[in-house]
């Protein structure tokens, strides 16, 4: 039997990662968006965040300074496209300027897994191959992504 698969035509600017929750998608997705659970979890290991605003419908906008271990802040704003709940978020995601060259669209798909797990799909597509190149290599993006997923799976088991 053949396989075949279809590689989307914006494959090689994307990062994908899929992650399983022990959490209902209602909850999920509640956590996603309310900026009291955020700023507990959102970002890597030894990270905090600060909410400045947040807005989660369409032409909304969440404004939050991260700050990080080091002790350098990093200003970020993310614009929501889409918002669908509790199955899905679009949004662009940059620094907090207006018009950033290098903002990324990322979209997070919510998948109910029975009563009590969540599946989500996080996709960010970068402006080119090299934007999501240097992010990879140069600020560990990957490994980033999985830290801060793994500080939701122990925010979530506060919670549920």
């Amino acid at each position: 039997m053949a396989i075949s698969s279809k590689l989307s035509p914006s494959a090689e600017r994307e990062l994908v990662m899929v992650r399983t929750f022990n959490a209902p998608r209602k909850l999920v997705f509640e956590v996603w968006t309310d900026p009291k659970h955020l700023d507990a979890w959102w970002g890597p290991k030894g990270f905090t965040n600060v909410t400045k605003e947040m807005d989660v419908r369409p032409g909304g906008v969440w404004r939050y300074m991260m700050h990080g271990p080091d002790g350098v802040d990093y200003p970020n704003r993310i614009t929501f496209i889409e918002v669908v709940k509790p199955e899905k978020l679009l949004f662009t995601h940059g620094d907090d300027i207006d018009n950033d060259p290098n903002a990324f669209t990322t979209t997070v798909i919510f998948r109910e897994i029975g009563r009590d797990k969540t599946e989500i799909t996080m996709t960010q597509v970068f402006n080119t191959k090299e934007q999501r190149d240097m992010l990879v290599e140069q600020f560990g993006a990957i490994e980033a992504g999985k830290q801060t997923m793994d500080k939701l799976v122990q925010y979530l088991a506060k919670l549920v």
